[in-house]
């Protein structure tokens, strides 16, 4: 157990520096709620670890190390859960959810259109394309299955690509 002039030398200090130490606590979060929180939880460490004080050590800086890192922690936490909804919980539900009916028929008549369309592009421009948008082909594997260089390549898909957006604008001008 502590003894009474350890205790005494904390509740001491903790009367006339407190204050000090908990705009610090706050500087960190920006946050009065939480770092009236995290105050508490730097005291209550504190004199919970008081006998692990080492008197060659600053009480001060050894108690305002405590509270940084009582900050870190916060942080960690709140990084980790920020991360969580951000990606696994994103992701959790783009990827088990079942798309309706009438959307894999929208997606796949337009996926058909698409098609069509790339169908009358020239050969050279039209198989770049499809090795690349269907057969999930790098620039590089594309390259070197057609046996030319990558910069040609990329011409081609560039200019398909150009060729493909001029025939959707002009069929919509027609729509219209």
């Amino acid at each position: 157990m502590l003894n009474k002039i350890t205790e005494e030398i904390f509740e001491n200090w903790i009367l006339e520096n407190g204050p000090s130490l908990a705009r610090f606590i706050y500087k960190q979060v920006h946050n009065k709620e939480l770092s009236e929180d995290l105050y508490q939880e730097v005291l209550i460490s504190a004199y919970l670890n008081l006998d692990k004080f080492e008197e060659r050590a600053n009480f001060k800086s050894w108690i305002y190390k405590i509270a940084i890192n009582k900050c870190r922690d916060f942080w960690r936490k709140q990084k980790s859960a920020q991360k969580f909804w951000e990606e696994k919980v994103y992701h959790y539900e783009i990827e088990n959810t079942i798309p309706l009916p009438e959307e894999y028929v929208v997606t796949r008549s337009s996926e058909d259109e698409m098609i069509d369309r790339i169908n009358e592009l020239p050969v050279i421009y039209r198989e770049p394309l499809l090795l690349f948008y269907f057969k999930d082909k790098s620039l590089l594997e594309i390259s070197s299955t057609k046996k030319i260089p990558i910069s040609t390549v990329k011409t081609r898909m560039r200019r398909a690509r150009n060729q493909l957006k001029e025939k959707s604008l002009f069929n919509e001008t027609l729509a219209n």
